[in-house]
Order: structure tokens, then C-alpha cells, then sequence
């Protein structure tokens, strides 16, 4: 496909999911129907949709039209390239430009217009982040490193490094995790890698293996991962010597977990009706999702009022759940993917105002602006003034 015919597929496609498609669905759908895309131009338009959801907003204020033709012409406007060498007719390429489109000159870029930041979150965002609310939108605006986690329990990171180097694929540490490595080059290459396979390396966010990092775990811990989904943070939790039970409310979530484990030599105990106490119970509940914006910059557009609202009532209901499988000395984690405080440390001091003995032992707060996404953790323990159970 030439860049022109690309363009054109991601403004189908954008059209879709503006009128309702989820991006992922409607990536899929233009895929299946188009087998003669190659695997780069399938990356290619990947890279144009994505961009254009990450940067609605600016990009259709540059483009004059919150359409596919719009976004995309909003966005190469936004990088200086001229709209024309694109939008020829020619071939598979988008319709020449219109005269008003040749024409439109935009007016001043209101402030969360250039942040990308809907309205009516901004209000709450601003009052979480204070003075990184900006810093921190702008940086949801541009895509996402892609990061790595180094199965411990099997490889050294050095060792792993080298073993990616040899496959094209330069790493290099993260700060945010002893595990963590950020792909330099070749990314798309990791799950085709024999480092992948083999279970030495997994794709997994920075920010999400700090978090597990900072959890007081030890060798044979029995840990209940309550909210497991797919399971990445199973898996980094039995690399550190727990052992672990994954649940999630949702199985079909957890169908790839086995597999996942077998290639990483961990032993996961799957279950749909968790029984018994835990030393810990690690609730990684459904969010906003906020924090990884630009990883998923539809949700972003799709979050609203309502839907906040109902998933505050489902991480009380969670947090309050949980409490269930923990032995009287046990630890609760807490953790978000999210940016706003509702669902972070005040969703933790409506918990804590229960009586049940339990006191806020550590909180840790991360924005993109450390480098990986924004994830929260509030871990929760026996109350240090209180005497311990009998």
C-alpha cells in the first residue's frame, strides 16, 4: 500500500469507530476485509488511527471536522506536512482537498482543545494531578514506550538483554523496576522473539512492575490475585517466589493465563470460586483506565459520568469483597491504572473508615511523567496499634 492509500484505510476506519465501533473491533474488521495488507501496513495504519485518538480533540480543531478525513488531516497538519502530497484522489488515496479544507486557517487552540482533555473530566483531573495536570496530559498525547519484564526466575536482566540484542532487539534498563526493560528499536519484533518464547522476557508496562515490586512479598507467600484479567501480574508475582491463585470475575479473561504460565515455568492455580485465607490479596480493579491513556486513547473518549460512577461503586464493592480471603495478619493491595484521585487514595479513605482493624501502610502514586504509565497502590495492613490477633 502506498502512504497515501494508508491514510485513506485510517480514515475509514476512524469513521467507524467515531460512529460507535470499538478501535480494536473496528481495526480487526478493516483487516479481515482487507487481505492485501501486509503486516507493515496493517502497523502502519495501527500507528495513524491511534495517533488520531490520542489527539482528537487538537486534531480535529486543526483538520475542521471531528471526522476520519478530518482527524487525519489534523494530523498531518500538526507535523507540518503539507495535506496535498496525501489527499491526491489518486489511486486508493483520500478525495482531493476541498477548497474550504485548502483554506481553513484554525483559530486559537483552547487549552484543553491542545491537551486533548475532555471537558468535563478536566475539573477532576486538574484537582489529582495540581501542577502536572499539563505535563502529564501532554504526554498522554504521544505513544506509549513499549517495556519488558524480565522473568527473574529464570534469567538475569543483563542476560536478557544480551539475549534480545543477539535477536535485533536493543533493551535497555528501566528505573522504575529491577525487571524493567524499554525496547530501543525493533519492538514489534518481541513476541516473535526466542527470548518470548521461551518465557525469559514478557510485555508488561514499567509502572505496572513497580508496583508489584513494592509489595512486601516473600518465598511462598500465598497470594490472591483477585482482579487477574490476563495475568501479567500473576505472573510477575510467582516470579518473585509467591504462590499465587488468579481469579477474575470475568473467566474468559484469564483464558490465555495457563499458556502464558507454562512458558514462563510458573505454577498458577486458576479459580472461579477463590476458598480459604491468603497472606495477601492483590485487587488490580477495573478503572477509568486514565493512567494508560496512551496505550488506549479510545477509552478515553468512551469514558463518562455514568461510567465513572459505576466503577467507584464496583472498586468499593471489590475492596470490600476481598477483605474475605485475608488471615488476620494479611495484606490488602489496592491498585489502579488511573490518574484521579476518586478512585485512588479517596476511594482508600472511605475504605479505611470501616473498623476492621487495617491501617493505609504504604501508597505510591505514578504518573507518565516517571516514564511509564500512571498506576496507583495503596497497600492496606494490620493497624500497627493495634495488638495483634490471638
Amino acid at each position: 500500500m502506498t502512504p497515501a492509500a494508508r491514510h485513506q484505510a485510517a480514515i475509514e476506519i476512524l469513521e467507524r469507530i467515531l460512529a460507535g465501533t470499538a478501535a480494536e473491533q473496528a481495526l480487526t474488521a478493516w483487516a479481515r476485509a482487507s487481505r492485501f495488507a501486509g503486516s507493515k501496513d496493517r502497523a502502519a495504519i495501527r500507528d495513524l488511527v491511534f495517533e488520531a485518538l490520542r489527539c482528537k480533540r487538537s486534531f480535529a480543531h486543526l483538520g475542521g471536522a471531528e471526522t476520519g478525513r478530518g482527524l487525519i488531516l489534523g494530523g498531518l497538519r500538526a507535523v507540518g506536512r503539507a495535506p496535498a502530497e496525501i489527499f491526491t484522489g489518486t489511486g486508493h488515496a483520500p478525495a482531493p482537498l476541498t477548497t474550504q479544507e485548502a483554506h481553513y486557517h484554525p483559530p486559537p487552540m483552547p487549552e484543553l482543545v491542545a491537551l486533548d482533555c475532555p471537558d468535563w473530566l478536566a475539573p477532576a483531573l486538574k484537582t489529582s494531578l495540581g501542577d502536572a495536570f499539563a505535563p502529564v496530559m501532554a504526554a498522554l498525547r504521544t505513544r506509549a514506550p513499549v517495556f519488558l519484564r524480565v522473568n527473574t526466575a529464570r534469567i538475569t536482566r543483563a542476560a536478557a538483554q544480551d539475549a534480545l540484542q543477539a535477536e535485533g532487539i536493543p533493551t535497555r534498563p528501566h528505573h522504575l523496576a529491577p525487571t524493567a526493560l524499554e525496547a530501543v528499536e525493533n519492538a514489534r519484533a518481541v513476541q516473535r522473539s526466542a527470548a518470548y518464547r521461551d518465557g525469559l522476557v514478557e510485555l508488561q508496562d514499567a509502572a505496572s512492575q513497580a508496583v508489584i515490586a513494592a509489595l512486601p512479598i516473600h518465598e511462598g507467600m500465598r497470594v490472591l490475585d483477585y482482579c487477574a484479567g490476563g495475568g501479567g501480574k500473576s505472573l510477575a508475582l510467582a516470579a518473585r517466589g509467591a504462590d499465587v491463585t488468579a481469579h477474575d470475575a470475568n473467566p474468559r479473561r484469564t483464558r490465555d493465563l495457563p499458556g502464558r504460565a507454562a512458558r514462563a515455568g510458573a505454577a498458577i492455580t486458576l479459580t472461579e470460586k477463590p476458598a480459604g485465607k491468603f497472606d495477601m490479596v492483590l485487587t488490580d480493579v477495573p478503572c477509568s483506565g486514565s493512567g494508560s491513556w496512551r496505550r488506549d486513547p479510545d477509552g478515553k473518549w468512551r469514558l463518562t459520568p455514568e461510567k465513572l460512577s459505576e466503577l467507584t461503586r464496583i472498586q468499593a464493592r471489590i475492596l470490600q469483597d476481598a477483605r474475605a480471603f485475608l488471615h488476620p495478619g494479611g495484606y490488602l493491595a489496592y491498585v489502579t491504572c488511573s490518574l484521579l484521585d476518586q478512585e485512588n487514595s479517596a476511594q482508600i479513605q472511605r475504605h479505611l473508615a470501616q473498623p476492621d482493624g487495617r491501617s493505609l501502610l504504604q501508597d505510591l502514586r505514578l504518573t507518565p511523567q516517571d516514564g511509564g504509565d500512571g498506576f496507583y497502590l495503596a497497600l492496606l495492613g494490620p493497624d500497627p496499634a493495634q495488638p495483634a490477633p490471638a
